[in-house]
């Protein structure tokens, strides 16, 4: 057994038995795990600036490659995943006034650091050695950090907020499973409530991670097949429906002071047709990537 494996095997077997259990009282762990991404993110922020700054830095990136276009759909896909913030921001205001301007501001702070990440990276390390794992680029390469602890920190840091929020997605995975397969008026026996629906949630993520070693490829295919899914097409048809349900209820005429100048009927198509488009980028690249080699 190699390390890789090695690492997995304690993963599972440390966090693995949190799915068979609730995850409750969780705020204090959120905290916790905010404040370290908020303390990672600065921090090699900073050091890829310094480092530009004093001209070592080994990034001369081109001005674009096309050849990067379709996977670059994909990561997209992918990073849209600040989008899952949301909810935990706009439901505890009391007063939705002010509610697009605040969604407005979560979304320029999110594409700052998305921006200031992405753009001293390709400047401070050479593209050809860049690893997709960001935060080991810092570890590995003693001229970008020389002190012990915190490149300890930095190369442990997607394990610190991975232990974290495992346990409270798999909860929340293993609850929807429950509410999906729900029967009106019935219970599920205690094999099925205890085992099954834990199982069923904790199998699957832990065999891609023994079958995976590709990050890059990980990223894409989930990103753009299952997040394409669960953030655009979902959504879009969700939108669709709800308003189509709800027009012969209150109306056409009726008039929501919360509503979202994306209100036409042409975004939810755009997003669906965006949908499309990156599905079809990214099936191309996995194909012509694999008949390269």
């Amino acid at each position: 057994m190699d390390a890789v494996s090695g690492s997995f095997s304690v993963f599972t077997l440390l966090l693995g038995p949190f799915t068979f259990f609730s995850a409750q009282k969780t705020k204090y762990l959120q905290i916790l795990t905010s404040l370290m991404r908020w303390i990672a993110f600065t921090m090699m922020i900073i050091l890829a600036l310094i480092r530009i700054a004093k001209g070592t830095g080994e990034g001369h990136p081109p001005v674009a490659n096309l050849s990067g276009v379709p996977n670059l759909f994909g990561v997209c896909v992918y990073s849209f995943m600040c989008q899952h913030s949301l909810p935990s921001l706009v439901t505890p205001i009391s007063d939705k006034k002010r509610v697009g301007a605040l969604v407005l501001a979560d979304y320029v702070l999110i594409l700052g650091f998305y921006a200031l990440l992405s753009f001293t990276a390709i400047f401070c390390f050479d593209s050809s050695l860049l690893h997709d794992m960001y935060t080991l680029n810092f570890t590995d390469n003693c001229n970008v950090l020389d002190i012990s602890v915190l490149r300890y920190f930095l190369g442990l840091f997607p394990v610190f907020t991975i232990s974290t929020n495992f346990p409270i997605i798999a909860v929340t995975l293993r609850n929807n499973w429950k509410t999906l397969f729900h029967r009106d008026g019935g219970t599920y026996p205690w094999v099925v409530d205890r085992v099954v629906f834990p199982l069923i949630t904790l199998v699957p993520p832990i065999v891609v991670a023994f079958c995976t070693h590709n990050l890059e490829s990980l990223v894409g295919i989930t990103g753009s097949y299952a997040g394409t899914g669960i953030q655009y097409i979902i959504p879009a048809c969700l939108v669709f429906f709800s308003r189509r349900h709800l027009e012969p209820v209150i109306g056409r005429d009726a008039v929501n002071k919360h509503q979202s100048p994306f209100r036409h009927a042409f975004w939810v198509w755009f997003v669906l047709v965006w949908a499309a488009s990156c599905l079809m980028f990214v099936t191309a690249n996995i194909i012509l990537t694999e008949t390269k080699k």
